[in-house]
C-alpha cells in the first residue's frame, strides 16, 4: 500500500454564529462541509421534507388504506440487509399500530433465492394467500416477480430507493425518489426512509377518514418509529443530507431517551455501547453489523424478530444470537481476507501493467456468499480500487458483490458491460458505490476482462491514489474532553457529512500492542505543551514507523471506561513525522 495523499478541507466562508452557540472549531468544521447558514443545523422534525412531492404516493396510500380498512392480508417482502430489516420491522410495527388485522413478512434467504421479489418468492408468498404484496428496500428491478404476482391476482406496491433500470415493473404503485422525473428534493433516502414517508402519508389518510376514532385506536406518532429509520439509514451508508440528518438525529434522540424499541436498545447493549449516549457511529459500527450478520450467515428473520419484539427480555435474547453470528462472521471474514490478499498479490504479479489493474475481480470457491460484500469493501479500502468478490452460488452460477471508489459509478459500469457484452451478466443492481450481480461461472474470465477494461477507461490514474481529507490541526489546548464531547454532539456524522478528521505531529512517549494488530499510544503534541493524550490505532501494529515523532490522522473521541471519561485519539492513518 502506498501512503495516502493528505488533503485539507477549506471553506470559502466561515459559518456565522447567528442565534446559535457554535464553538469556533465546530463553526469551521460545519463550514468545511458546506453549511452556510446556522439555520441548516436545526434538525428538528418541523424541518423534515413533506411527503407530498413523492410521485406514486397517492396510489400507494390508496392500496394500503384499502388493505388496512378492508381487513385484507398484507405481506411485506423485505431485503436481507439492515436497511431491509429495519424497513420490514417499520412496516410491521406501523401497520399493526394503525389497525391492520393481517400483516406478515417474508424475506428471501439469500442463499436459496437471491435478492428481491423473484417469481420463486412469489410462489412462496402465494401459500400465505396475500391480497397485497409490499416490497421494502427492493422491487424496482423485479420485473418478472411483479408480473408473476399480478398474474396470480395479487396486487403489488413497490417501495424502494435503488436506481431503476430502463424498464419499470408493472406494479399497482411504485414509490421511489429516484424514479425519472420524481420531484422529491432528497434522492438519498434509504429504503427505510421511503417506507417511513409512505406510512406517514397513510397515517394522515386514515386520520382524515376518522379510522382511528372509529376503531378506538390511539393514533400512532410517527416520531416513535424513528429509531428504526435512523438505524437503517446509517447502516445503509446513504449520504446524510439535511433531511436524512433530521431522521437520524431524531431517531438517536428517541434511543437516548429510552423510548425506542427494545430491539435497537438490545443491539447496542450486546455491543457494549452506552444507549443513553448513542451516536450515529454506534448504529453504523455496532448495531448495524450485528443486524446484518443474520442475513449474511443465516436468515434475516432473527434480526426482524429482534426489532419487532416488544418484550425487552425477548429482544435481548435475539440480540445475543445476532452477536454470536457477528462473531462467527468476523472469523470467516478474517480467513477470507487472508486468502484475498494472496490472490491480489497474484493479480499484481500477473498484470502486464505496473501494479494492479484499475478494477480487481476476486474469486475463491470456498468463500461464503454472505461475507463477500464485506470482503470487497476491505480490499477496496486497502488498495483503493473498485473490487468485485465472487462466491459460488450453486448450479454453475457465481454471485458477486461490488464496492467502488469515488469517480466510478459501479452500477452504471455494470450496465455498460451488460449492454456491450450481452449474456455475460445474468442479473445486476445497486448504487453508485455498491452493487450485486450474478453470472455463469463459465463467464467469469470474460467478465473479468470486460470489468478491468471498463474500469481503466473510466478511472484516471489520479483517482487511484487514496485521498485522506483532514479538517486541519487541533491545538494542544483543544485535545480535551470538552472538545471530544462537543464533536460527538455535533453530528450526526456519516456518509456525505463525515465525522471530523484531524492531523498533526505527535511525540510518542509510550506504546504497546493490544491483541495482535492494535496499538495503544501515549502521545504529546509536537506543537507545544506537555499535555499528554491517549490514542488507539486499530489494525496498525504492522505500520508503526521508526522513531518517536509520528504524523497521525485521527478523530477525537471519548473513551468511557469504568465510569471514567477521557479524550482519546482514534488513529486512522500514521506515518513518520520526521
Amino acid at each position: 500500500m502506498s501512503r495516502p495523499r493528505l488533503r485539507h478541507r477549506h471553506a470559502t466562508n466561515t459559518l456565522p454564529a447567528g442565534g446559535h452557540r457554535i464553538s469556533p472549531l465546530l463553526s469551521r468544521v460545519y463550514a468545511q462541509r458546506g453549511i452556510t447558514d446556522p439555520a441548516e443545523l436545526d434538525l428538528s422534525l418541523g424541518h423534515l421534507l413533506g411527503p407530498s412531492t413523492l410521485s406514486g404516493l397517492g396510489p400507494a396510500v390508496a392500496l394500503l388504506e384499502g388493505a388496512v380498512c378492508g381487513g385484507r392480508r398484507i405481506l411485506i417482502v423485505g431485503d436481507f440487509d439492515a436497511d431491509g430489516a429495519t424497513s420490514t420491522a417499520l412496516m410491521l410495527r406501523c401497520l399493526r399500530a394503525m389497525g391492520a388485522r393481517s400483516v406478515d413478512y417474508l424475506v428471501p434467504n439469500r442463499f436459496e433465492f437471491g435478492y428481491g421479489l423473484t417469481p420463486e418468492i412469489v410462489a412462496l408468498a402465494k401459500a400465505r394467500a396475500p391480497d397485497l404484496l409490499v416490497t421494502v428496500d427492493n422491487g424496482i428491478s423485479s420485473l418478472a416477480g411483479v408480473a408473476a404476482a399480478r398474474a396470480q391476482g395479487i396486487r403489488v406496491l413497490v417501495t424502494d430507493h435503488h436506481l431503476p433500470g430502463s424498464e419499470l415493473p408493472a406494479a399497482d404503485a411504485i414509490v421511489n425518489p429516484n424514479l425519472p422525473g420524481d420531484p422529491f428534493p432528497s434522492k438519498n433516502l434509504a429504503g427505510v426512509g421511503v417506507a417511513f414517508y409512505v406510512l406517514a402519508a397513510l397515517r394522515a389518510r386514515l386520520r382524515t377518514r376518522g379510522w382511528f376514532a372509529e376503531q378506538g385506536l390511539s393514533e400512532p406518532r410517527m416520531a416513535d418509529f424513528l429509531d428504526l429509520v435512523a438505524l437503517g439509514t446509517v447502516a445503509d451508508v446513504v449520504p446524510l443530507d439535511r433531511n436524512n440528518r433530521i431522521l437520524v438525529a431524531q431517531g438517536l434522540a428517541l434511543i437516548r431517551s429510552g423510548r425506542g424499541c427494545p430491539g435497537v436498545r438490545a443491539l447496542l447493549q450486546v455491543a457494549g455501547r452506552c444507549v443513553e449516549e448513542a451516536v450515529a457511529s454506534d448504529l453504523g459500527f455496532a448495531a448495524g453489523p450485528r443486524l446484518n450478520a443474520a442475513g449474511r450467515l443465516q436468515d434475516m428473520g432473527i434480526g426482524i424478530e429482534c426489532l419487532v419484539a416488544d418484550a425487552p427480555g425477548r429482544a435481548l435474547a435475539l440480540a445475543r444470537e445476532l452477536d454470536a453470528l457477528n462473531r462467527e462472521r468476523r472469523v470467516l471474514e478474517e480467513q477470507m481476507q487472508e486468502e484475498a490478499l494472496r490472490l491480489v498479490e497474484g493479480v499484481g504479479a500477473a498484470y502486464s501493467g505496473s501494479g494492479l489493474p484499475h478494477g480487481v475481480c476476486l474469486y475463491e470457491s470456498g468463500w461464503h456468499q454472505g461475507v463477500i460484500g464485506i470482503l470487497a469493501a476491505r480490499i477496496k479500502e486497502r488498495y483503493h480500487r473498485p473490487v468485485i468478490a465472487f462466491a459460488d452460488a450453486g448450479e454453475g452460477m457465481l454471485k458477486g458483490s461490488a464496492r467502488s471508489i469515488p469517480g466510478l459509478h459501479i452500477r452504471d459500469l455494470l450496465d455498460g458491460i451488460a449492454t456491450r457484452r450481452p449474456g455475460v451478466i445474468e442479473r445486476f443492481g445497486g448504487h453508485a458505490m455498491a452493487a450485486g450481480l450474478s453470472l455463469p461461472k463459465a463467464n467469469l474470465g470474460a467478465f473479468k476482462a470486460a470489468f478491468e477494461e471498463a474500469a481503466a477507461h473510466t478511472l484516471g490514474s489520479e483517482l487511484l491514489c487514496t485521498e485522506v481529507w483532514s479538517d486541519g490541526a487541533l491545538e494542544p489546548s483543544e485535545l480535551n474532553l470538552a472538545t471530544a464531547e462537543a464533536l460527538r454532539r455535533g453530528g450526526p456524522w456519516g456518509q456525505g457529512f463525515p465525522e471530523p478528521l484531524f492531523d498533526g505531529r505527535f511525540r510518542v512517549v509510550g506504546w504497546r500492542r493490544v491483541g495482535e494488530r492494535h496499538l495503544k499510544l501515549q502521545l504529546e503534541p509536537q506543537a507545544g505543551g506537555r499535555r499528554r493524550v491517549e490514542a488507539i490505532a486499530f489494525n496498525k501494529a504492522d505500520e508503526a514507523p521508526r522513531g518517536d515523532l509520528w504524523h497521525l490522522v485521527y478523530r477525537l473521541d471519548v473513551n468511557s471506561y469504568q465510569g471514567r471519561r477521557r479524550p482519546q485519539l482514534m488513529v486512522d492513518h500514521l506515518w513518520s513525522g520526521e
